[in-house]
């Protein structure tokens, strides 16, 4: 049941703590980024009308939405992938809902309209601007990679410039290793292994980004054979699942994208086009392609 009782406010420290100790099901690289997207949602909610409240008969189309999105492939129903965080988040003990019903299951929380929102001393201490950005913050970058991260907010409605900008977390990171982009555009004859783009202002590769196949997030180490050098937008569609690489290192693009332009419509002309390699460059391994298959890409690939 929601009881809304005065409390004393989390501090910063502990509100970040907390958030970063969902539990979540990401062994061996899986990616579940569904309670994190609900609490964004929540984030955008209170930053809006100053309040976390969500109520499920509002909520569950939006919040299967951004799981669809954002999160990987999936057979599951769009109101059960909703149902499994917005129940299962109250476990974490920072989420509350109005009614007792089981995990999982949708009927109940239509039923009974179910309500759900954010514990009260966690939802105070988040009405401070520089707490809610860097919980934001917090949560996007543990999920996502830099190409996604401020889609992402936006389809919660946080703004990406603000939450992007936010003092830096209190967990410490991975260490990233700086030497590796520089090494992967080197490899990679600074050009764009799916379209060949090459631009250079004077002396500096401009447009053309060292990409992860397996995200570094989830374990992709920064090595030569879990990286391709791709343009902004190649690296934004890879990123997003659009498009993928086969076995054979051929791209493959995902048949849920869709454009209405010629410009648009030459990501189409992608689909089985070899990756434009230089000799001796390391190949993408097979596991962190079979990762992205796997966690990334929206399936089904286009046929023909």
């Amino acid at each position: 049941m929601i009881h809304v009782v005065a409390t004393k406010p989390w501090s910063r420290d502990e509100v970040l703590t907390q958030l970063a100790s969902l539990r979540q099901h990401q062994q061996q690289g899986r990616r579940s980024p569904h309670k994190r997207l609900l609490v964004l949602l929540a984030l955008g909610r209170l930053a809006a009308e100053g309040t976390s409240t969500l109520a499920w008969s509002a909520t569950a189309d939006k919040l299967a939405d951004v799981i669809r999105d954002f999160g990987p492939p999936s057979s599951t129903s769009r109101t059960q992938s909703a149902a499994y965080p917005f129940t299962r988040l109250r476990s974490d003990e920072i989420w509350t809902l109005d009614h007792e019903v089981p995990n999982d299951n949708v009927r109940p929380l239509t039923e009974h309209e179910v309500v759900g929102r954010l514990i009260p001393e966690l939802e105070e201490a988040l009405k401070d601007p520089d707490i809610a950005g860097a919980a934001a913050r917090q949560l996007v970058e543990a999920e996502f990679p830099p190409t996604i991260a401020p889609d992402v907010l936006t389809a919660v409605g946080l703004d990406p410039d603000l939450v992007l900008g936010a003092p830096g977390t209190a967990i410490p990171p991975r260490r990233r290793r700086g030497s590796w982009p520089a090494a992967i555009l080197t490899a990679w004859d600074r050009q764009c292994a799916f379209c060949g783009f090459d631009g250079q202002l004077g002396a500096a590769t401009v447009g053309v980004e060292a990409a992860h196949v397996r995200w570094f997030g989830f374990g992709g180490p920064d090595e030569l054979d879990n990286g391709v050098a791709l343009c902004s937008l190649h690296h934004k569609l890879f990123d997003h699942g659009v498009l993928g690489l086969g076995d054979d290192l051929r791209i493959i693009v995902s048949a849920g994208f869709t454009s209405r332009t010629s410009t648009g419509q030459t990501v189409y002309d992608l689909h089985h086009r070899p990756l434009r390699m230089r000799p001796g460059t390391p190949r993408p391994a097979a596991a962190h392609i079979a990762w992205h298959i796997d966690q990334v890409f929206k399936r089904p690939a286009l046929t023909g």
